[in-house]
């Protein structure tokens, strides 16, 4: 697959733009972190009363508050966000995505990793750049709907719920997504 320079050009300024977005990539300060997690965890059970449960079995939460994806050909993405165990934050993470194919567009959308099993938020700790693969289960409930019976009881090791999207770009999914743990 070969891209034209005017794509190569607006991916290229597209992941400059995503960089250049107040979404807190970039933004290293603990304390706005924590506070984008907790709105962003009170959003998802309000709009999403199941994911409360969902949690309560969880051993840890990885919530990206704001995700912001750009594209024209190429694109590109990224956030920050905290992974909480027992309700407190227990380190912070940034999340990279590169895309290229058929696509335009902009978007933003929240989104958490529930760890159903130790040895999941084990491996993604231990990982020094954890991608998500096979291994995620995705739960995408439109608003005020409750997560199905299955998703609470799925044997997946880790959930994601993908929910906020805004913008006017085609899919959300954590496909080609690299976390990174960093100290804000």
């Amino acid at each position: 697959m070969t891209f034209s320079r005017r794509e190569v050009f607006f991916g290229l300024g597209a992941t400059s733009l995503v960089a250049a977005c107040g979404n807190g990539v970039g933004n290293r300060n603990a304390a706005t972190i924590d506070a984008r997690v907790d709105s962003t965890l009170s959003q998802l059970f309000n709009d999403y009363p199941g994911t409360r449960d969902l949690a309560g079995k969880a051993v840890g939460l990885l919530v990206m508050p704001v995700v912001t994806e750009i594209g024209l050909g190429l694109g590109g993405g990224g956030g920050t966000g905290a992974l909480r165990v027992g309700g407190a934050t227990v380190d912070y993470y940034s999340m990279l995505k590169a895309s290229g194919g058929l696509q335009i567009g902009a978007q933003q959308y929240s989104h958490v990793l529930f760890f159903m099993t130790t040895e999941a938020m084990e491996n993604f700790r231990r990982s020094p750049g954890y991608a998500a693969g096979a291994n995620v289960f995705y739960a995408t409930p439109s608003k005020g709907e409750n997560l199905a019976a299955e998703t609470t009881t799925t044997l997946a090791p880790v959930i994601a719920v993908i929910f906020g999207q805004s913008g006017l770009r085609v899919g959300a999914t954590l496909e080609g997504v690299k976390y990174t743990r960093i100290i804000p």
